[in-house]
C-alpha cells in the first residue's frame, strides 16, 4: 500500500472570464506522504491559492477542473458529494489562513469559537473546554484556562497565529494546509511559529502542506519542495538538492534574489526581469522563456516534460537533456 496521503495527479483547473479559460494549472502532479512536510513556493500568481481552494473544494463558481485527480487516502476529492467533502474539512484536512488578525470571529471569546468547532465531537461542553485549553497550552500560550474567556483582540498577532494553529490542530487531523502562516509576523516570531509548528508535526504525526513565498522558512521546515511558476511545477524534490543543486533557471533566480543569499552590499537588490505570462493567453513552449537568460530555440516551440533527474529530483527544462539537443 501507498504511503501517500495525498496525490495531485496531473491536476488542471481554468477560471471562466470574459477575456477566455485563464489557466490557473496545468499538469500539476506531487505527492505528500504520511508524517511529512511539503513546501510549495513560487511568486504571487503561481497558483498556490488556486491549489489549496482546488484540495478543499472551495473554489469559484466560474472554476472548472479539466482535468485530473485530487487523492486523500485513496479517494478522488474532485468526485467526492459535498457532504462527505464537509465531514473532511476541519477534521482530517485542516487548514492556517495566512493572516491571522482575519481568522477569528471578533465579537466571540477564543474559548468560544475552540468549543464550537468541536462540533462533531460528542463529549462534554466542559471536555471541549478542556480540550480548547490543552491545545492553546501546546502551541505557547500561558494560563491558558484563563485566556479561553479572552477575545481574538486582546491578543497580539503572533499569539492569535498560535491560536489558528491550535483550532486546526484540535481535531487532529491527518493533514494540515499552512498558507503562508507567518507572512504577517515579524522575523521573531515567524521563527517561533516554524519551530511550534514542527514540534506539533512531530507530536500529532501529521503531514503538513506549507504555502510559502519565503525560501528561509521552506528550508528550515519541509522535507520536499515543489517550485511552481505560472500555475505549472517546475522542479520538485528534497530540501537540500533543490537548494544546494537547483535545475531550473527559475528556481536559481528565485535563491539568487532570497534576501538571506545575498553576501555583498548592494544598492539594487537582485530581481527576475519581467513579468509572469498572461495566463489567459499563454505563449507556446517553456511557460518562463521570456525571463530566461538561459532560452534556446527549442524553448520557444516546445513545452519542457518534468523529467526525473534523479531518484526524486524533477525538473522541467530543455537545458538537463543537453545531451538529445534539438
Amino acid at each position: 500500500m501507498s504511503d501517500s496521503l495525498l496525490e495531485i495527479d496531473r491536476l488542471s483547473v481554468d477560471y471562466e472570464t470574459a477575456r477566455g479559460d485563464l489557466k490557473a494549472l496545468r499538469d500539476i502532479t506531487f505527492d505528500v506522504k504520511k508524517g511529512e512536510i511539503v513546501g510549495i513556493v513560487g511568486e504571487s500568481g503561481c497558483g498556490k491559492s488556486t491549489l489549496i481552494s482546488s484540495i478543499l473544494r472551495l473554489t469559484a463558481p466560474n472554476t472548472r477542473f479539466r482535468e485530473g485527480e485530487v487523492r486523500f487516502k485513496g479517494q478522488d476529492l474532485l468526485t467526492l458529494p459535498e457532504r462527505k467533502m464537509r465531514d473532511l474539512r476541519g477534521a482530517d484536512i485542516s487548514i492556517v489562513f495566512q493572516d491571522p488578525m482575519q481568522t477569528h470571529n471578533p465579537v466571540l471569546s477564543v474559548g468560544r469559537q475552540m468549543v464550537d468547532i468541536q462540533h462533531r465531537s460528542s463529549a462534554s461542553r466542559a471536555d471541549k473546554r478542556r480540550r480548547a485549553a490543552q491545545m492553546l497550552g501546546a502551541v505557547g500560550i500561558p494560563d491558558p484556562e484563563a485566556r479561553l474567556d479572552q477575545f481574538p483582540h486582546e491578543f497580539s498577532g503572533g499569539m492569535r497565529q498560535r491560536i489558528a494553529i491550535a483550532m486546526a490542530l484540535i481535531s487532529e487531523p491527518s493533514l494540515l494546509i499552512a498558507d503562508e502562516p507567518t507572512t504577517a509576523l515579524d522575523a521573531t516570531l515567524e521563527v517561533q511559529v516554524i519551530e511550534r509548528l514542527r514540534e506539533l508535526q512531530q507530536e500529532y504525526n501529521c503531514a503538513i502542506l506549507f504555502i510559502s513565498h519565503h525560501l528561509g522558512v521552506i528550508a528550515e521546515l519541509c522535507d520536499r519542495v515543489v517550485v511552481m511558476y505560472a500555475g505549472a511545477v517546475v522542479e520538485s524534490g528534497e530540501v537540500r538538492e533543490i537548494f544546494h543543486n537547483p535545475k531550473h533557471p527559475y528556481t536559481r533566480r528565485l535563491i539568487d534574489c532570497d534576501p538571506g543569499h545575498i553576501k555583498e552590499r548592494a544598492r539594487v537588490l537582485p530581481t527576475i526581469p519581467g513579468e509572469v505570462p498572461d495566463l489567459a493567453n499563454l505563449p507556446q513552449g517553456c511557460i518562463f522563456q521570456d525571463r530566461c537568460d538561459q532560452a534556446m530555440p527549442r524553448c520557444a516551440g516546445d513545452v519542457p516534460p518534468l523529467t526525473t533527474l534523479k531518484v526524486g529530483h524533477q525538473a522541467a527544462c530543455w537545458l538537463n537533456q543537453m545531451e538529445d539537443p534539438v
